[in-house]
């Protein structure tokens, strides 16, 4: 799986032993040295992943995951900090990123990681193979299937990644869309965090549930009236969470 990356990185010696590893397992590397220059480049080449130092002259890390996802740019982010405090580490999650690595760190992980994001985010279809044509009918064609998932008025479409409510749209993370699209195929099912790291990176067990909860919090921010007083994205306490009507869940309490 070969693919454009952009390395943004101030040290030039973490720069050049991450752009080895890279491209040793055959992807193009772009290294920049600030957070400016970083934007700058996301913007011109439109990568398939970007590894992202979060302390940069110019313009931290930090700044660089907002103002992409302020720009709605889907390209996913793997954050690289020598900051040490869990509040730090998930402010990145916070902000957009799909994952983060702590340094010192073993390049061979940061290549696994890399192709766990690679492989999870190419989600494209594939292209339509050519056909011949069919003979014209009288017959009216009928409307396609809608693949689209609907908990009360919550929608999520993963054939065109995209998530409403009531008619809203709403912008999700990479990450966010997956764990919402697992739980909306399956509604009042609760998900471990164990199963939503599952969908979030496959069997590459690199992070932690605290990466899961980060995303629930986000979503629930994007979803609810009132995040803090949930109503769809409910957690289960001790076990995980699970996704519901709540119209439901008001008509169940009131009977």
């Amino acid at each position: 799986m070969c693919a454009n990356i952009v390395v943004a990185e101030d040290d030039a010696k973490q720069a050049e032993l991450v752009r080895r590893y890279l491209e040793h397992e055959g992807h193009a590397v772009t290294v920049v040295e600030d957070g400016r220059t970083a934007l700058e480049t996301v913007r011109h080449q439109e990568p398939d992943l970007v590894v992202l130092d979060v302390m940069m002259p110019g313009a931290d890390g930090l700044d660089v995951v907002r103002i992409l996802r302020a720009e709605r740019r889907e390209v996913p982010v793997l954050m690289l900090t020598a900051r040490s405090t869990e509040d730090d580490l998930l402010l990145g999650l916070d902000l957009g990123a799909d994952d983060y690595m702590t340094k010192p760190f073993s390049p061979r992980e940061l290549t696994a990681r890399v192709r766990t994001l690679l492989r999870r985010n190419r989600h494209g279809p594939d292209p339509a193979p050519a056909t011949v044509p069919a003979p014209a009918s009288t017959e009216p064609e009928a409307a396609p299937d809608d693949e689209a998932l609907t908990v009360g008025a919550l929608r999520v479409d993963p054939s065109r990644h995209e998530v409403s409510v009531a008619g809203t749209p709403v912008e999700c993370t990479p990450g966010e869309f997956r764990i919402l699209a697992a739980m909306a195929a399956e509604p009042g099912r609760v998900f471990t965090r164990a199963r939503l790291l599952d969908e979030l990176h496959g069997f590459d067990k690199y992070i932690s549930g605290r990466t899961v909860d980060v995303h629930v919090m986000n979503l629930r921010k994007k979803i609810e009236r009132a995040p803090r007083r949930p109503a769809r994205l409910i957690t289960v306490f001790g076990v995980g969470y699970k996704l519901t009507d709540p119209a439901k869940n008001v008509r169940h309490a009131s009977s």
